[in-house]
């Protein structure tokens, strides 16, 4: 009897997918990798949901997590993924978005939610920022660094050990070639940094199938 799986990734405009116009991002890689593996007859089905925002905070993700989960639970199981703080770190005005101490327990309080429908919890890892808008205002008026990315990492990081999850990290997978793997704006992949992400999640998922 096959088993139904869902695939629930929660995120930023980076989980979304934004800025590839070619695959969509790393989620809908990963999303057609396992509708392909269904129809060559693998042995569950693995439906992913992308539900990554643009522009979210671990703010925006405490109040609906729990809404999402409960209206995607698969009764053969959820494998959640949790991916922030590309926002979060930013300074907007001269005021950081959200704080480290408000981003650990924000992270902590989605786990917990998330314990209620899997056993199968991910976090992700920040990428880094081209050297391009290291330290730089952007247009949409968001100064981010490198120094905080390593910051909040190291606190994903900690969750993750302190709690037996595993830490995706796209950061150190990306960081030598980031000024190939990044588009324009410094801050989102390309399609190529978008594949090699897809690419090293797809071990994890073929777990589910």
């Amino acid at each position: 009897m096959k088993k139904i799986v869902y695939g629930l990734f929660f995120g930023d405009s980076i989980t979304y997918g934004e800025y590839d116009g070619v695959f969509g991002g790393w989620v809908d890689i990963l999303k057609r990798y396992a509708l392909q593996k269904y129809n060559e007859g693998a042995k569950n089905e693995l439906i992913l949901f992308n539900l990554g925002i643009g522009g979210e905070t671990t703010e925006g993700l405490v109040k609906r997590i729990p809404h999402e989960l409960r209206a995607r639970n698969s009764a053969d199981g959820n494998v959640v993924f949790i991916g922030y703080g590309a926002n979060d770190l930013a300074i907007k005005e001269g005021i950081q978005m959200v704080n480290t101490e408000n981003f650990k327990t924000n992270i902590l309080t989605a786990i917990q939610h998330a314990k209620q429908y899997s056993h199968d919890i991910y976090l992700v890892s920040i990428l880094p920022f081209s050297k391009n808008v290291d330290g730089v205002v952007a247009a949409s008026g968001k100064l981010r660094t490198n120094e905080e990315v390593l910051v909040y990492n190291q606190i994903v990081k900690d969750i993750a050990t302190e709690n037996s999850l595993t830490y995706i990290d796209f950061y150190t997978a990306l960081l030598e070639d980031k000024e190939f793997l990044l588009s324009a704006d410094g801050i989102h992949p390309n399609e190529k940094g978008y594949g090699m992400m897809a690419e090293l999640a797809i071990p994890i998922i073929e777990k589910y199938l």
